[in-house]
């Protein structure tokens, strides 16, 4: 079933075509260059987000003493997340092993383990009401199985929790580990997200502590598992050309993905890289062409776009049998 995500969340039609330079294909030699923007388009405008719910999800998050990507990675979603009572939750701590030039999570040295937080994450999914949960972590390259065991026993406690929860997590490459691989496979998510984030070129600047084949591999490997549908995501903006996000797109094909997200990458801090491009809302829709023509059942692109947003909404129709 083909996904197409641009009109309502991500990039309005109405908004398109504000002069900026729009890129389409591969086809010119323009169009294999990227092209920076000085000024904050009208695209990325506008209002915050809240309601009553802010309140009562930031206070169930604080009471389970649990975290979310949404505030430590300050997520630009956050507020209307939270609004809508939904959270993206992460486990295994704030603090990450790793420091990618564009993540606004802190790095360092993380604590130790938290053996009793994924009965609070099941009891505060259970409070939310939430029918479909998005679970990720901070990198644990300190940790023998990478947090593997962490995720399978927050999905555990949630089904036991709540029985028809469907559920999404978003994993870390586990340093390349199959078997921590197989221990979230084997407890069976619904969703198997592991974001590639940004085109290979890139690497070096952006994930200098990753590897873009070890990432293509741990989807390969997921796919042919066959049990969890296989998600990857991208950020677009950070200098990378539409011939470079074509090939990317080729390559999470081959590697069985099948449901993709793109969106703008916005820095986060300071101490981020800054934003080498605002991609127009006509070159999102592009991109959700190009990926629907490879072949991908869902491709989700715009602005805004985050792998774990609206994420109920997006997965409503991948309920177990």
């Amino acid at each position: 079933m083909s996904n197409v995500w641009n009109a309502e969340y991500g990039t309005p039609k109405a908004m398109r075509n504000e002069g900026q330079h729009d890129v389409g294909g591969c086809g010119e030699v323009d169009d294999c260059l990227p092209h920076n923007t000085v000024r904050f388009p009208a695209w990325l405008k506008r209002g915050l987000a809240y309601s009553g719910r802010t309140r009562e999800v930031e206070g169930l998050i604080s009471s389970c003493q649990l975290n979310t990507v949404c505030a430590e990675a300050k997520c630009p979603n956050r507020g209307e997340c939270f609004s809508r009572g939904s959270a993206a939750f992460l486990i295994l701590g704030p603090v990450c092993t790793r420091d990618c030039a564009f993540c606004g999570v802190e790095s360092g040295r993380p604590a130790d383990v938290d053996v009793d937080e994924g009965e609070r994450l099941a009891e505060a999914a259970f409070r939310m009401g939430l029918r479909h949960i998005v679970v990720t972590s901070v990198t644990r390259d300190d940790l023998n199985d990478g947090g593997a065991f962490a995720f399978a026993d927050a999905l555990a406690r949630l089904r036991d929790k709540i029985p028809q929860i469907t559920t999404e997590v978003l994993i870390p490459d586990f340093q390349g580990s199959g078997s921590a691989l197989m221990t979230v496979l084997n407890a069976e998510p619904d969703i198997l997200n592991h974001n590639v984030e940004t085109v290979p070129r890139l690497y070096p600047l952006i994930r200098p502590q990753a590897i873009y084949e070890r990432s293509l591999e741990l989807l390969k490997r997921a796919a042919e598992d066959g049990r969890a549908v296989v998600k990857s995501g991208i950020m677009a903006g950070l200098g990378e050309t539409v011939c470079e996000v074509e090939s990317l797109m080729r390559d999470l094909r081959a590697s069985g993905c099948t449901v993709i997200t793109v969106g703008q990458y916005l820095r986060p801090s300071r101490r981020q890289v800054p934003v080498k491009e605002f991609i127009t809302p006509d070159q999102f829709a592009a991109y959700e062409e190009m990926a629907l023509g490879m072949g991908f059942e869902s491709a989700f692109c715009g602005p805004y776009v985050r792998s774990s947003y609206r994420a109920e909404e997006l997965n409503s129709g991948r309920r177990r049998g």
